[in-house]
């Protein structure tokens, strides 16, 4: 199985909205990644990383610019917009997924639990479309900020 284009809703910051000297609140997009609290401290990370790594590619200007230190040393960007790593049971974390999809400007990248399960993508892509009911080991959101609030209410951030 190849890779197939599918729309994605764009989501993304504006040359003119990207505030690299302002505090993260003040970005007009909210990023929050909840993760099943229930899984272990690996795994966990695992599934944030990998949540995480789809949204930066979907956003536009999420990233800030690489910066050189004073050694030399190259350093890639980074969120300028930061992000909160926010913990949840399961149910919640599929009420979360479920809110956040029928947003139409929230963009959400998630981690079936599935895809800890195979090494291969392709039998990853089979079993997944082979799944009624698939279940999530973290949800990555990104969409206005009030928009975010009101889905992730009162989570608290992932201990």
């Amino acid at each position: 199985m190849g890779v197939e284009d599918t729309a994605v809703p764009v989501v993304g910051f504006a040359p003119e909205e990207i505030l690299l000297g302002q505090p993260t609140r003040a970005a007009k997009l909210k990023w929050v990644i909840v993760v099943d609290e229930t899984l272990p401290a690996g795994r966990a990370v695992n599934a944030a990383v990998c949540a995480a790594a789809a949204t930066a590619v979907a956003v536009p200007g999420l990233l800030g610019p690489e910066v050189q230190d004073a050694a030399g040393t190259r350093h890639l960007g980074l969120p300028w917009a930061g992000c909160s790593i926010l913990g949840a049971d399961s149910a919640r974390l599929a009420a979360v997924r479920t809110s956040a999809e029928a947003a139409p400007d929230i963009l959400v990248a998630d981690m079936p639990s599935i895809a800890q399960r195979v090494r291969v993508y392709d039998e990853y892509v089979e079993q997944l479309t082979r799944t009624d009911g698939v279940g999530y080991y973290a949800v990555s959101l990104i969409g206005p900020r009030n928009k975010v609030d009101k889905i992730v209410r009162k989570l608290p951030l992932l201990a």
